[in-house]
């Protein structure tokens, strides 16, 4: 994608949707930005440019999150084990990533947004040992940045594993704010670093704060008016069709 052809080439009503919706499910649901924006900016552009398109949006939402309600020295200490291990894995796998034709990226997106859905269907009530919380933690840095650097979605992995040592509201918010910043960034660097975040794709990831402030607005609406269980089902047959058409592409 270099700058001659992206007014006649680039996807531009896919762009728009694409952080709207995105934009919408964080907005309603606190989370999901990137679960909603990969797979349908990949339907159109392929997913290395579509993970670069999310740079600015992620980066910028979950700066802002932490700023808003984490205790970044607190988070640290108890998940340093996880971020660090989520670190290491996010810049390797990256660096595989680039590597892959872009079908085959396609399909693991496919793959990871699936087992995405699997766990916000299912919700398994996992319980953690105080003792065994840094081991496991590790382990859950290793496989969320394993996805993460394939395809950004690192986030379903890791709710999970927050969920089950109980956290108060928060204390969940901030923290995962906090992992999720520290992921992106080995994501994004290490892209830069190999020249797939460059002139062409940060103009145009500045420019989607646009549509993912607007779908941040009608989320926030969407979670005064809607169920949260009926928001959610949708939610996961959309991710499941999105899942289901990137396999087809």
């Amino acid at each position: 994608m270099t700058a001659d052809l992206l007014p006649a080439a680039f996807p531009w009503l896919l762009f728009a949707l694409a952080f709207v919706a995105g934009g919408s499910v964080k907005g309603a649901l606190g989370v999901g930005l990137p679960l909603v924006a990969m797979p349908l900016l990949s339907l159109g552009i392929p997913t290395v440019q579509a993970i670069a398109l999310l740079a600015i949006p992620v980066l910028l939402s979950n700066l802002l999150q932490a700023a808003e309600g984490a205790r970044p020295v607190h988070t640290l200490r108890r998940f340093g084990a996880l971020i660090a291990a989520q670190f290491v894995a996010t810049a390797v796998t990256v660096r595989l990533t680039l590597a892959l034709a872009p079908a085959q990226l396609a399909n693991l997106v496919a793959l990871a947004v699936l087992l995405a859905v699997v766990l916000m269907a299912l919700r398994p009530t996992l319980h953690v040992d105080p003792a065994r919380e840094r081991a496991v933690g590790i382990g859950v840095g290793l496989l969320s940045g394993l996805l993460g650097g394939v395809s950004a979605l690192m986030g379903p992995v890791v709710i999970t594993y927050l969920v089950a040592l109980r956290l108060k509201r928060d204390e969940f918010v901030g923290s995962i704010s906090v992992i999720y910043l520290a992921g992106a960034l080995p994501l994004y660097g290490t892209m830069a670093l190999h020249g797939r975040i460059g002139a062409p794709e940060l103009p145009l990831s500045t420019l989607a704060l646009a549509p993912m402030a607007a779908g941040l607005w009608l989320g926030r609406a969407v979670r005064r008016h809607l169920d949260e269980t009926l928001f959610r089902r949708i939610l996961l047959a959309f991710l499941t069709l999105l899942a289901v058409l990137l396999l087809l592409k």
